[in-house]
């Protein structure tokens, strides 16, 4: 087992050298905790949601969160397959999260949606990087994982600026 700051690796099977394991579970779970920390900010914006369009994006909210829990599930079981341990608990997540804070005092729709499309964005080019990395350290599962969200990340920005853009 090797052990360092946040990295505590067990032997596995799996026939990646030590060096990419502990590179990929870093990457993983920082898209673990950005993963969460986007979930919570569109459960956010799934309960303060005001307007004309509520129950439009009120729902949609709803399925994009479901969406992410996911893959909050298929990141952390990577991480733990590749013999990490992963980081997933509320307090690591607001320490490592990559993402802004999300604005309390939104409310219209608008609001919502414009936040959600900044962080959407922000998130998905995170995933290309790390598809890219993945694939490099040749771990080709990973970078599959990875092209998985990266193509629904992509179908829900697309939803959510679609709104912005009428």
């Amino acid at each position: 087992m090797l052990t360092t700051e946040k990295t505590r690796l067990y032997s596995t099977r799996i026939d990646l050298p030590q060096d990419a394991r502990v590179e990929l579970v870093g990457l993983l779970n920082q898209a673990l905790a950005d993963t969460l920390d986007l979930k919570t900010q569109v459960k956010q914006a799934h309960w303060n949601v005001k307007g004309m369009h509520f129950i439009a994006l009120h729902e949609m909210f709803d399925t994009f969160a479901g969406t992410l829990e996911t893959y909050v599930d298929m990141l952390a079981e990577r991480v733990t397959a590749l013999g990490g341990v992963a980081r997933g608990t509320a307090r690591i997540v607001a320490q490592t999260s990559a993402l802004p804070e999300y604005d309390l005092a939104a409310e219209a729709g608008r609001d919502h949606l414009q936040a959600l499309a900044d962080r959407y964005g922000q998130y998905a080019a995170a995933t290309r990087s790390n598809i890219e990395r993945s694939t490099e350290l040749g771990d080709a599962d990973t970078a599959d994982l990875f092209t998985e969200i990266s193509r629904q990340i992509d179908k829900d920005l697309w939803f959510i600026e679609a709104h912005l853009q009428a």
